[in-house]
């Protein structure tokens, strides 16, 4: 990379093109390992941005839902500033040439989702929000001069120098390349998304696969909430991988969840039924499926016709596995969809190591606490992007010196051989099994063990950067001794106040991974 461009964003996605686009004028680099938007969880999200911009909501109402959808462990502060600055971030995004959905009279239309006290979620053609936003980025982004976009490119490891970051280390995308390229910049921003292909059922796509997690954890930053990961209550059941989202939308529009016998299951459960927290009707659906009972979305008397128009992503879903939504009911199943935690990282996007900063999915703000609120995780992208951008144009940053990159042991070759795709679908099954829905001591200690035999076997960067990500999850949730949020322990199946506060945690040592010159 040119020193030029002092400024270097890892990541395609919603969060890592709103920080370039902020930044502008000033030149930065986005790296993306395949072309802009593909592979992005932000251009598969259905249900759209949560900002309070509807007569009689408020900001303060927002945050108080935010505080109490995150189980105890939201940062207050962080929860107050982000709900403050939604709606200028989404007059930004209209100002891309964001189409959100208006009324006859121009007004933005705005949906209720689960735990949400108003209507503030803004969409676009009910389920397209992520679609929609994305598009309108990335055509932003190509007429921006100052934004420099290298596509195809995959990042492995995090360069450092006197104990700070100063770029990132990365290979062509066909991984094959044994010399891998050094792209060093003053400031490197991680915007490369979830965790989701860590576990054998997930809502993102297969580029989720935790690697800058472990990128920034291996260089020792500091890794906060790693334990508390969202499971998506209705995922469609239909064999797919990833599987297919039934925005939760649905459920707020009137659709019922049923067992096999037709029993509406999650009014036992909660007050608020089908729009209580995702963690609780997550827990529910899973424990009518262990049952035997099956769990189902039944949207035929709350929206029958109108499904198609209003949910057309879905309805395209469901048409693949010949199953219409007017007159069906619809199979689901829990599915990861979300990581509350991840690089820990100030209001201004600073993670803890110097000369990193990191947005979107990846970081770990304090915004969610142990159970996001629905629509929040596209609003932190933007805020934190723009945050970020201000952060870094206010700052003199001049070009480090070069630093080596943290190597992987025994790695050779960044995408997978195929010993590690068979080892990547053990993994998977691990995670689900042993990190999932409903965990216990036990289970997390054997998925340990596993997960550092995987490692310790790996053959390609990919595989040892998931089995890192994964066996932080994991010690993070043998750490937490009670159940909260996303995080359930059947050992410790109670909160205790005295842990209702976000954790921490770095590697020491890293796990499959050693530091030397290069």
């Amino acid at each position: 990379m040119s020193d030029s461009n002092t400024i270097l964003i890892v990541g395609g996605g919603l969060a890592g093109l709103f920080t370039a686009l902020k930044l502008a004028p000033l030149p930065c680099t986005v790296l993306s390992p395949r072309s802009l938007g593909e592979g992005a969880s932000s251009s598969w999200a259905q249900g759209g941005i949560a900002a309070a911009m509807s007569e009689g909501d408020t900001a303060e109402a927002h945050a108080a839902d935010t505080i109490a959808a995150g189980a105890g462990t939201v940062d207050a502060a962080v929860a107050r500033m982000v709900a403050s600055e939604a709606a200028e971030r989404v007059h930004d995004l209209l100002s891309y040439g964001v189409p959100f959905d208006r009324d006859l009279a121009g007004r933005l239309v705005q949906s209720r989702e689960a735990a949400h006290s108003a209507n503030r979620i803004v969409r676009v053609g009910g389920d397209g929000a992520g679609v929609a936003i994305m598009q309108a980025l990335i055509a932003a982004v190509r007429n921006t001069p100052s934004i420099t976009v290298l596509e195809g490119y995959i990042a492995e490891d995090l360069l450092l120098a006197d104990g700070a970051c100063v770029g990132v280390l990365a290979r062509d995308e066909d991984g094959k390349a044994r010399e891998a390229t050094r792209f060093h910049a003053a400031a490197t921003v991680l915007a490369t998304g979830g965790i989701g292909h860590l576990y054998a059922v997930t809502t993102n796509p297969a580029e989720a696969r935790g690697e800058g997690l472990a990128m920034a954890a291996r260089a020792g930053a500091l890794i906060a909430d790693a334990e508390f990961v969202q499971f998506h209550p209705t995922a469609l059941a239909l064999g797919i991988d990833p599987a297919p989202l039934a925005t939760e939308a649905i459920r707020g529009e009137g659709g019922i969840l049923v067992n096999t016998a037709g029993e509406r299951f999650m009014l036992k459960l909660h007050k608020d039924a089908e729009l209580a927290p995702r963690d609780i009707v997550a827990r529910g659906v899973f424990a009518e499926i262990a049952a035997g009972r099956g769990a189902f979305l039944d949207a035929r008397q709350a929206i029958g016709a109108e499904f198609p128009h209003l949910f057309p992503a879905v309805t395209a879903a469901c048409a693949k596995a010949g199953i219409d939504p007017v007159t069906d009911l619809l199979p689901v199943a829990p599915a990861e969809h979300y990581h509350m935690g991840g690089i820990a990282t100030d209001m201004d996007g600073r993670a803890s190591l110097p000369g990193l900063s990191a947005a979107g999915e990846v970081a770990s703000t304090g915004l969610h606490g142990a159970n996001r609120l629905a629509s929040n995780s596209l609003l932190e992208a933007v805020v934190f992007g723009a945050r970020v951008a201000e952060d870094l144009k206010a700052r003199t940053l001049a070009m480090p010196a070069r630093g080596a990159p943290v190597r992987l042991s025994g790695q050779g070759v960044c995408l997978p051989t195929a010993r590690d795709r068979d080892a990547i679908a053990r993994l998977r099954a691990v995670m689900a099994d042993k990190a999932g829905v409903v965990r216990d001591g036990a289970g997390l200690l054997a998925g340990s063990r596993q997960l550092q035999a995987i490692a310790e076997a790996a053959e390609s960067s990919t595989l040892v950067n998931m089995a890192s990500a994964a066996l932080v999850i994991v010690a993070a949730a043998l750490a937490r001794r009670e159940s909260r949020g996303g995080h359930w322990r059947s050992d410790f199946p109670q909160a205790s106040t005295a842990l209702a506060t976000r954790s921490k945690l770095t590697l020491s040592p890293p796990p499959a991974a050693r530091a030397v010159n290069a």
